[in-house]
């Protein structure tokens, strides 16, 4: 049987940005998933050096393990997209961006989000990247 991967958005590649979540980083969960808090605790995509830790920013996959939420949820292991960080990333006109906290949109592994809602602001860079999370966005900065 063939392995169900995550789909990205083809069209539009990769663009690196300041990485500002390492392995470890607890982030909000901006959807109304169930799910309040989750850590970072891995980044599919990103191919580093040997014991270099690996970080994600803006618009990457990572996988996160529920901390804070719904007891059906707790401990469960999850992908999510990074919509918001706090760790300043210069765009490519020359302004740079930074949100007051990190936050994550969990999604299912097709890549659709679980929620129904994204709460605040999403980063244009993620937005642009991933559509279904563009057409749930209320605000996008």
């Amino acid at each position: 049987m063939a392995k169900k991967t995550l789909k990205s958005s083809a069209n539009n590649p990769r663009r690196r940005y300041s990485p500002g979540l390492p392995i470890g980083a607890r982030v909000n969960v901006a959807d109304n998933s169930g799910a309040r808090v989750a850590m970072i605790i891995g980044v599919p995509e990103v191919k580093g050096r040997l014991r270099r830790i690996p970080t994600a920013s803006v618009g990457d996959i990572v996988m996160v393990s529920i901390k804070r939420g719904k007891p059906e949820l707790l401990g469960q292991v999850t992908p999510a997209i990074v919509i918001r960080q706090k760790k300043p990333y210069r765009r490519p006109d020359g302004t740079r961006v930074a949100f007051e906290d990190n936050a994550v949109v969990i999604i299912t592994p097709e890549g659709l989000p679980k929620g129904t809602e994204i709460r605040g602001p999403v980063a244009r860079e993620a937005a642009e990247r991933w559509t279904p999370i563009a057409n749930l966005a209320t605000l996008i900065v």
